[in-house]
């Protein structure tokens, strides 16, 4: 890692909702590994895939704005909103580096999207030119040996909750307050009482 530069992870996702797991997974990673900061690049929608149940690209920021406000290592991300779509990560992390000098970005993914690494659009590019955190996924063993130097493999506390169960537990009506950050449970109930 380059000296001087501000070390900032970049955790991309759709963020459908950001819940816990998210927040206590970037947590994790700003207090125990080198980065300075992690930003939380929320994904637009992408045209080219019938995505029904992905929320509004700004409800989705703004939750993630009110879930990372109390905490200084976080910032919420709208970067790949203003690039042409489909957006590749590739193209993104070239965008951040141009856009943002000062700053050496690491990408963080977890070890399921680690095994279909090879298939992402130009894939030896990202490793060439950008550091990766690979945190577990339960039923994804990742061999550390195997590893290319930019790639790190970061022992992370596992929470399996996703936004999927989120999503469905809302849909029924069913109090999840303590998977949501508290300011994301309110937004919600708020949204759903003006609704």
């Amino acid at each position: 890692m380059e000296k001087g530069k501000i070390k900032t992870g970049i955790f991309g996702g759709s963020f459908n909702p950001i819940h816990i797991g998210h927040l206590a997974l970037a947590n994790y990673l700003c207090e125990y590994s080198e980065l300075d900061e992690i930003w939380f690049l929320v994904s637009p929608h992408n045209p080219l895939k019938e995505q029904t149940d992905l929320w509004d690209d700004n409800l989705r920021l703004e939750l993630v704005k009110l879930a990372i406000a109390d905490y200084p290592k976080f910032r919420a991300s709208d970067f790949e909103f203003h690039l042409p779509r489909p957006s590749y990560m590739v193209s993104t992390l070239d965008a951040l580096q141009k856009a943002y000098p000062e700053r050496e970005f690491t990408l963080i993914i977890g070890a399921d999207n680690w095994a279909i690494f090879p298939r992402w659009y130009k894939a030896e590019k990202i490793l060439a030119k950008h550091h990766i955190m690979v945190y577990p996924r339960p039923g994804y063993e990742v061999d550390a040996s195997t590893l290319p130097s930019s790639v790190q493999l970061v022992n992370t506390p596992l929470l399996e909750i996703s936004s999927t169960f989120i999503r469905q537990a809302l849909a029924e009506g069913r109090d999840v307050r303590y998977f949501l950050h508290p300011a994301v449970d309110e937004q919600l109930k708020r949204i759903k009482q003006e609704s």
